[in-house]
């Protein structure tokens, strides 16, 4: 045996060990949601579930607590679906279109607003939470779902805009002055040519606001009403309701039903991720 197959059998190792650590605490969810509370009293914390008990899931999703403000979370759950679908596609075309004029329309001044709306990525969310329910306030929409849309096109906008600015500045020039020369106008070029180049950074921004957005607790917690709260603070609320008896299943199962959507989206789409973040790093 080599040095080189020793060291690389060690590196499987120390791999595998590191992914034995971080997958502990899903693991600790899943074995804790199936359980009954009688085998979280007196069992293990690491120990399989005697049996398949899936009345936890079903309180955590129809009933699981009692009192005005604390529900199951199918409500909160439909909210965040109502809420993320629109927000992910319309924060997405936005920040296409805008990376597209900044990088292949640029217009005195573009690179300086280019650099002030790259503010927007390293500004903490909390300093625009007074501003920001004045103006949903102006428009009518506050403690709405609808409200929660236009913040989270907002906030995810200087993202959006970051991505595929620097996208669409790897895709040559060319191209567009061809089809400007042969009378393609504005909107011909992005849809017929930009577009169909963009699947890649596509998928990132997708996989990326649909991540951001459907984790929030921030703006779900500081901007919604009771009809319009997101899964993350009705998860919150159903954890933190107080109780004699702490149904540590229940919250189990609800914190899984609360992540699956994301979880999922990495299983099926991760691929295309970790694809489209390396396209157009080389250019040439």
């Amino acid at each position: 045996m080599t040095a080189k197959s020793i060291l690389r059998g060690l590196l499987y190792v120390v791999l595998f060990a590191a992914a034995l650590f971080f997958l502990a605490p899903l693991y600790v969810m899943l074995v804790t949601a199936f359980k009954n509370a009688e085998e979280i009293r007196s069992g293990n914390l690491l120990s399989l579930p005697s049996s398949l008990n899936f009345e936890a899931w079903s309180l955590a999703w129809s009933s699981a607590c009692t009192g005005t403000d604390c529900r199951g979370l199918q409500p909160f759950f439909m909210n965040s679906v109502v809420m993320v679908f629109p927000a992910v596609i319309i924060s997405t075309l936005w920040g296409a279109i805008n990376g597209y004029v900044l990088s292949l329309w640029k217009f005195r001044g573009s690179d300086v607003l280019f650099g002030f709306m790259l503010f927007g990525v390293f500004m903490p969310f909390q300093v625009v939470l007074l501003p920001m329910s004045q103006v949903l306030g102006w428009l009518g929409i506050s403690s709405s779902i609808g409200g929660l849309i236009f913040v989270h096109c907002l906030a995810g906008l200087a993202g959006t805009t970051l991505f595929f600015r620097n996208y669409y500045a790897a895709v040559p020039k060319e191209l567009v002055n061809a089809a400007r020369i042969d009378g393609a106008g504005f909107w011909r070029i992005f849809f017929r040519i930009i577009v169909p180049l963009s699947t890649p950074i596509v998928m990132v921004t997708l996989i990326w606001q649909f991540t951001n957005i459907w984790n929030d607790f921030l703006f779900g917690v500081a901007f919604s009403g009771a009809d319009s709260k997101p899964i993350t603070v009705g998860l919150n609320n159903m954890v933190n309701t107080s109780s004699s008896v702490k149904s540590y299943n229940v919250d189990m199962a609800a914190a899984v039903i609360a992540g699956l959507p994301t979880m999922l989206i990495y299983i099926l789409a991760g691929q295309y991720f970790v694809k489209g973040l390396t396209a157009g790093a080389v250019k040439g």
